[in-house]
């Protein structure tokens, strides 16, 4: 398979069911962000020693890969060899809450807003939430525009629930290496 097809120089990419949508299309724009997110994710991985939270993100990679896949669907006809892949379950989101309750298990208490920062993988995790505050705003955005049929309603919520994980994960990568926290 080559790297380059020449089908977008057009400026057009085409989704899962065959449709051709415009680069900047609202759903183009959702999964972008998605697949950014995971971008942030294995920079983060690659800029941490610490091996709980490098495996948990590798997890976290994988199921962004599903959710991008089912995003990319509109037709809901993502391929049956596929579609195991890419689910995403409750299941899964207990996971992150699971993961929440480790890592804020050896935290200090959060008394006020703390500055983005730290060690480089710390910084990179905060970096990588905002990137999924924005990854959900452009779901929401998708789902307000397209209808309650646009993705299956999980996503989001796996999403939402994802931007918690990162923010105490950067915590517990901060804590972790003995980087100081500065509040606000």
């Amino acid at each position: 398979m080559k790297i380059y097809t020449r089908t977008g120089d057009s400026g057009e990419t085409g989704l899962f069911d065959g449709t051709r949508v415009p680069k900047n299309d609202i759903r183009v724009a959702a999964y972008g962000d998605v697949d950014e997110l995971s971008a942030w994710l294995g920079f983060a991985r690659a800029s941490l020693d610490d091996p709980e939270i490098r495996s948990m993100l590798e997890r976290i990679q994988r199921d962004l890969f599903a959710i991008g896949a089912r995003l990319a669907d509109p037709a809901h006809r993502i391929a049956d060899r596929v579609a195991k892949a890419a689910a995403v379950a409750p299941e899964d989101i207990a996971r992150l809450e699971q993961w929440i309750d480790l890592l804020e298990a050896d935290l200090p208490p959060l008394r006020r807003f703390i500055l983005a920062g730290g060690s480089p993988g710390g910084a990179a995790l905060h970096v990588a939430r905002t990137v999924c505050r924005r990854a959900e705003r452009a779901m929401v955005t998708l789902e307000h525009t397209l209808g309650a049929g646009a993705f299956d309603p999980p996503l989001l919520v796996y999403v939402n629930r994802l931007s918690d994980l990162l923010f105490t994960m950067a915590r517990a990568a901060n804590h972790r290496s003995g980087a100081t926290e500065l509040e606000w």
